[in-house]
Formats: C-alpha cells, sequence, structure tokens
C-alpha cells in the first residue's frame, strides 16, 4: 500500500471525512454531511490544537480513510501520557483492502513518537467486527466504557 500518503486532514478534506463517518447505521443517524457547518469550527478547534491530529489516508488525490488521535498528559500511571484514537472510518469502497491496520498502526506508531505510554480507543458495544480487528492489531478489551450525552 505504497501508493497511500497519510497526513493530517485539511479544511478541503471535510466533505470526504464526513461522509466516511455518516456511512453506516450508528454514523447515519448522528452525523449530518449535508450541513458541515459544524464540522468546521469543530476543524478549526482541532487544528489549532497541537495534542489533536486528525489524520487522512490519500490515494491519488482521494481521501479514503480517516482517524483522530488525541495526545492526553497524566498523572496516573506516574505521569504516563496517552492516546487515544477516535473515529476510525474507512471509505466503503476500500474495506478490507488492509488501510484500516495501516491507519491504526500510523496511529500506534506516532504516539510512541509523541512519547505516549498507551494507546487507548473506544469502540460501540455494537461494532462487534470492530472490536474483532482491534484485538487482531493487539488491542486488549480491558474496560468498560460509560457515556453521558449533555
Amino acid at each position: 500500500m505504497s501508493d497511500i500518503e497519510i497526513r493530517h486532514a485539511t479544511e478541503a478534506d471535510l466533505p470526504a471525512i464526513v461522509a466516511m463517518l455518516a456511512d453506516d447505521p450508528l454514523g447515519a443517524a448522528r452525523e449530518t454531511p449535508d450541513d458541515l457547518a459544524p464540522y468546521r469550527t469543530a476543524y478549526e478547534a482541532l487544528a489549532a490544537d497541537p495534542q489533536q491530529h486528525l489524520i487522512v489516508a490519500v490515494r491519488e488525490g482521494r481521501t479514503i480513510g480517516t482517524l483522530q488521535l488525541t495526545v492526553i498528559p497524566g498523572l496516573s500511571r506516574r505521569g504516563a501520557v496517552r492516546s487515544i484514537i477516535e473515529g476510525v472510518r474507512i471509505h466503503r469502497d476500500e474495506r478490507g483492502s488492509g488501510l484500516g491496520s495501516q491507519l491504526v498502526e500510523w496511529a500506534v506508531a506516532e504516539s510512541r513518537a509523541l512519547g505516549c505510554q498507551m494507546v487507548q480507543l473506544t469502540s460501540d458495544a455494537t461494532r462487534v467486527d470492530a472490536h474483532r480487528f482491534y484485538e487482531r492489531l493487539g488491542f486488549e478489551a480491558s474496560h468498560l466504557g460509560f457515556k453521558l450525552m449533555l
């Protein structure tokens, strides 16, 4: 997959990123690809924060994958720095190609380079295939997550 460029997203990538976020049953219910205004506002905040890395995978000028990597300094675990991987999405035409593995492996390597001692992620309880995918990449289902919508 040497024809894949992994880079920081630009504002021009937003339509493709949002389309990928919306392209599944969960995303279809919560994303609004026809209204990019809130995503532009979020992008501006991400771009201004050096601890946020909105990443895209591009082939021949086409955005075909994305994820967000957030670096969080902490006190627990002897002041360990951790990263969180969020919003991993692969364009439906590219699923099963190994691109998802390549993107997550990039995020793990980047986390190491940024001094992180741990990489964590969450996955919706209904995404059983995604759970198997992350376990194949070495992630362990070690915690139970909770959310409170505000």
